[in-house]
Formats: C-alpha cells, structure tokens, sequence
C-alpha cells in the first residue's frame, strides 16, 4: 500500500445565461479525479485528493510535510499554483519553493507521476509552465516551449512498447483510444513504455534516489473518454503500476 497525494484535476465553471434583455450567471465545481481515485483505492493504494483551489495554500512546502506520501501525482495543475502561495502572491513576502522541495523529495526517494491536460507540461498557451522550473528536470522527458496539446478529436490509438516493465501493470492487448495529449520529448536514459502519435505517452526515469513518471494524456474526460477511464480494465492497471513502480 502506497501513500498517495493526487493535487489538481479539479475546476469552477462559470457560466453566463443570456436571455433576452436579461443575463444571470451560475458556478459548478467539477472534479475529475474519481476514475483515477477509484483505480487506485481499488489496488488497496491510500489516496489523498488536494483540488487544485487548494493546493496554493496547502500544497506540501517541505520534505517534512511531502514525508506523509510515497507518490505525488501532478494532475491537470500549473506550476503557478505550486509557486505562487498566498503570502507570496498577495502579500509579496518570500515564502517555500515548493516546486524545488518536490525535486529534492524526489531525489531522496520519493515518486512523481505527472498526468496530461490543459495545465499540465507546458500546457494550453505555455500557461501550465513547467519547462522553466525545476521540475522539468525531475521528468523523463523534455518539454516544450509552446503550447504542447495535440487534440485527436476522432481517436488515436496508444501503442504499448514496453510490454513486461512493471510500470504498465501487465497490460496487454489493444488500448481504447484517446482524443489528446500533451507533446513532450524523450530524456536521454528514459525509458519509453508507451507512445501515442509516435510521442510518448508512458514515460519513466530515475531521478536521485527517488523515480518520476508521466502519463501524457488525460486520466479523466476529455482526453481520457469512459471506453478508456471507465470501461477498461487496463486502466486502473496501468496507473497502479505506474503508482507502484514509483514507489517500488
């Protein structure tokens, strides 16, 4: 059983109704951590879900606070929410690197999985900005400095090509198609286990002590549809290898 810290794969909608002479607007909070939540509380994993509105304020700020995780996992949240603190955004005071701590507990055993979306790599219009952190170092592949989604809206179909590492959980056979991913390079001395459009998609490295893997698509709608995060068994055995590879 692993310790598991899942931050991000969450968001507030905000829409505007317009009618007639008249408008109104209505909010939703909508979390899309469940598929993975439930793959890996099913695999005996315990799980912790930091939504991403909280993770400015309560996101781990040192070894001794990431020392309650085996695996951190990096869902859909930029690099801005890890950095930017409340004391250090609205109050201009230093505060903890948090992103440099993460590489540090890393580096000391620890086990970073980063998932795909808008906020995640580089991101919808560079925006999730990891390329110039020190993270990216951390990560199995290299990212790049533009907006890195490749939308596959009629389905590309990924192509396991590192069938027996423990990292995919003994999966085999065909995988359900994705609709996106995010575009990265391969790091010298990763090991590419899974590609989509010919880039990867299951990528793992050591780091220090500790080990880092991505999964470059989505874990949850609308990059990951139901046939793949809901209706496929492979699912939760790839993410729970991936979980359990990192923290060995």
């Amino acid at each position: 059983m692993s310790r598991v810290l899942i931050a991000g794969e969450s968001w507030i909608s905000q829409s505007t109704h317009i009618k007639g002479v008249d408008s109104f607007t209505t909010s939703a909070y909508v979390t899309g951590v469940e598929p993975l939540r439930r793959a890996l509380e099913g695999r005996g994993h315990e799980v912790t879900h930091l939504p991403a509105h909280l993770v400015p304020g309560q996101f781990p700020g040192d070894a001794e606070a990431l020392a309650g995780y085996d695996v951190v996992i990096l869902s859909d949240i930029g690099a801005n929410s890890l950095q930017l603190s409340p004391e250090v955004f609205e109050r201009g005071t230093p505060g903890a690197d948090r992103i440099d701590a993460l590489r540090g507990w890393v580096a000391d055993g620890g086990g970073l999985l980063m998932v795909g979306g808008y906020l995640s790599f580089t991101g919808f219009e560079g925006k999730a900005a990891y390329r110039n952190t020190a993270l990216h170092e951390v990560l199995p592949v290299e990212l790049l400095p533009e907006d890195d989604r490749v939308e596959l809206p009629a389905g590309g179909r990924p192509s396991a090509v590192g069938i027996g590492h423990p990292a995919l959980g003994g999966v085999t056979g065909p995988w359900p198609p994705l609709l996106g991913y995010n575009r990265v390079r391969p790091r010298p001395g990763a090991e590419v286990l899974a590609t989509l459009g010919g880039d990867p998609l299951v990528a793992v490295a050591e780091y220090g002590a500790g080990r880092s893997a991505v999964f470059t698509s989505d874990c949850s709608p609308h990059w990951a549809p139901a046939a793949f995060c809901e209706q496929w068994d492979g699912y939760a055995r790839v993410f729970g290898g991936l979980v359990e590879w990192l923290s060995r």
